[in-house]
């Protein structure tokens, strides 16, 4: 039982982290709820806890180096899922300096790297009746159970009437819509608001500098914008800005670039031109620099690493958009 038990951990937790990456990089409403899909397997973990401290148990009894590790990763495991189902409830989203979620994001890395160490000093071989009929009504039993409890959980939510009831598709709280003042300010890790001058500044988009001024002379479309981003929290405001097919010619290219004044960039699908805009409005008036003064990408249909701040340039390109890494590095 303890060797299954440990195969069946380890196949959950790559399970969950493959869930939960795509949670946070997926910015439309799938049929496919990954977000669901993630909350239940973190209590498919929580129901094989008895067994696994059984075991654990067990192995504290001999001496064998790695056991600090080995409670290390019970520990980080136990905070990302306790942190995971506190922003699922939405009452508080922050401890310390850190949101609640980067606390739970922050643990699955931790927890990943631990794990990875853990089954290399402790391998669990598959054997072919880890597959067979029992192991299957086994596996069919658990995920029932942890449904069911993700089920229960959600209703209790709605009951409490706690703000995690009303979660977007992504897990994310709503946030100060409709009101710019209330829209968070947040950068990608190592970014801080540079220090612009409006006087001399010019975006380069397709070999083309581009004033402010000029940049607000085009045809303008003013429209409304879900921000979802992956620090837990989501916000509709109104933007205003140029739509990227008036200003960069599709043929020949694969993808295009943003790139910000910070270094920051992200490399887009060519067929997305038609959905991003490059906006210079929040709400009817200039944006902060926070919020990405003089000029930022809105790219509805993706996540908020993808909003690039502080625009300098925008060129096509003929490498295709994937080739980067998922989520940004710097």
């Amino acid at each position: 039982m303890g060797r299954r038990t440990n195969l069946a951990l380890a196949v959950l937790l790559v399970t969950a982290v493959v869930s939960g990456l795509a949670s946070q990089a997926i910015g439309v409403d799938w049929p496919l709820d990954t977000a669901v899909i993630h909350g239940a397997i973190a209590l498919a973990i929580l129901l094989l806890s008895p067994w696994k401290t059984s075991i654990v148990r067990r192995g504290l009894k001999k001496k064998r180096p790695g056991r600090v590790f080995s409670l290390i990763l019970l520990t980080v495991v136990l905070i990302t899922l306790a942190s995971g189902l506190l922003h699922a409830h939405g009452e508080i989203s922050r401890i310390g300096p850190l949101t609640v979620m980067q606390i739970h994001v922050g643990g699955a890395v931790l927890a990943l790297g631990l794990a990875i160490d853990h089954f290399r000093r402790h391998p669990v071989t598959p054997r072919h009746f880890d597959v067979d009929r029992r192991a299957f009504l086994r596996t069919s039993a658990l995920s029932a159970a942890a449904a069911g409890i993700w089920l229960a959980w959600e209703g209790t939510l709605q009951a409490l009437e706690a703000p995690g009831r009303e979660r977007r598709f992504t897990g994310m709280h709503e946030r100060g819509s409709h009101d710019p003042a209330g829209l968070p300010t947040t950068s990608w890790l190592d970014d801080r608001v540079p220090t612009i001058d409006t006087d001399e500044w010019t975006a380069l988009v397709a070999g083309q500098h581009l004033t402010l001024a000029e940049l607000e002379a085009m045809p303008q479309d003013t429209f409304p914008a879900i921000l979802d981003c992956t620090g837990g929290w989501y916000s509709e405001q109104e933007w205003t800005g140029v739509r990227l097919d008036r200003l960069i010619d599709p043929v020949g290219n694969r993808s295009f670039v943003a790139w910000s004044a910070t270094g920051y960039a992200r490399r887009f699908p060519i067929a997305d031109l038609e959905s991003t805009w490059l906006v210079t409005r929040l709400g009817g008036e200039p944006l902060s620099p926070g919020h990405g003064f003089p000029a930022r990408i809105v790219a509805p249909a993706r996540r908020g690493f993808w909003w690039v701040k502080w625009v300098a340039r925008i060129e096509p390109s003929a490498v295709p958009w994937w080739l980067q890494s998922p989520f940004p590095l710097t």
